[in-house]
């Protein structure tokens, strides 16, 4: 048993310390240390024996690369195919640490005051979205609406949930596969900003797209 958890911390050091924070590669290298670490617990559970675990460290390891690739992939595409919409503030896409990308889109530049409707001018960049969305059907989708605080809580929560819903229905009408999809409305419950100003209520008027990986298959 003492030699598992030193092979397992070996694999640990090696890999954490290639993980440098500007190596290009550092997702997915921390990707497979995670794996590992699981993989082996695993195997020495499946098997009950050292060579299971070091069997599914490996096997783990290579998991867990394979989804930060993955992920980083994905990223590139999202980032050079919306570059212009980064370029103007339209969205922000961001990579969390359980490997999910957040698209941030601004709700002055998809829908129209108090309305659900998307605007005609955004839907370039839908389509845009759900090309690549298309080409990467190892995650699951999950658009997320949210509001400022103008208006009761109950009227907020109502549109948030219909941007959202307006959002996916998009996407599925251009080839994503609605078994990927969710929507879901957040209201004025989880604001970016203060209030009290109109910069502030600008930011917190926004959809967003939340991509995570596939990790069971």
């Amino acid at each position: 048993m003492q030699k598992i958890r030193n092979t397992v911390i070996a694999v640990m050091v090696i890999a954490l310390s290639a993980c440098a924070t500007d190596d290009p590669n550092r997702r997915a290298k921390t990707g497979a240390v995670v794996g590992a670490i699981a993989g082996a617990v695993i195997g020495k559970q499946v098997s009950g024996g050292k060579k299971g675990a070091l069997t599914g460290a490996v096997v783990g390891g290579l998991a867990g690369a394979a989804t930060g690739n993955y992920m980083d992939e994905q990223q590139r595409a999202f980032e050079a195919e919306l570059a212009e919409e980064q370029r103007r503030n339209d969205l922000e896409i961001q990579r969390l640490q359980d490997e999910s990308l957040k698209i941030d889109v601004s709700s002055e530049v998809s829908f129209d005051f108090n309305s659900a409707s998307l605007k005609p001018a955004f839907l370039p960049t839908l389509d845009k979205v759900a090309s690549i969305l298309s080409r990467y059907p190892k995650t699951t989708v999950t658009v997320i609406g949210h509001t400022d605080n103008i208006g009761s809580e109950a009227y907020n929560q109502a549109l948030s949930e219909r941007r959202a819903r307006s959002v996916m229905n998009y996407l599925i009408d251009h080839g994503v596969a609605a078994n990927r999809l969710d929507a879901v409305g957040r209201g004025e419950t989880q604001p970016r900003a203060t209030n009290a100003t109109e910069a502030g209520r600008q930011l917190n008027r926004r959809v967003e797209i939340l991509v995570r990986p596939i990790t069971s298959d």
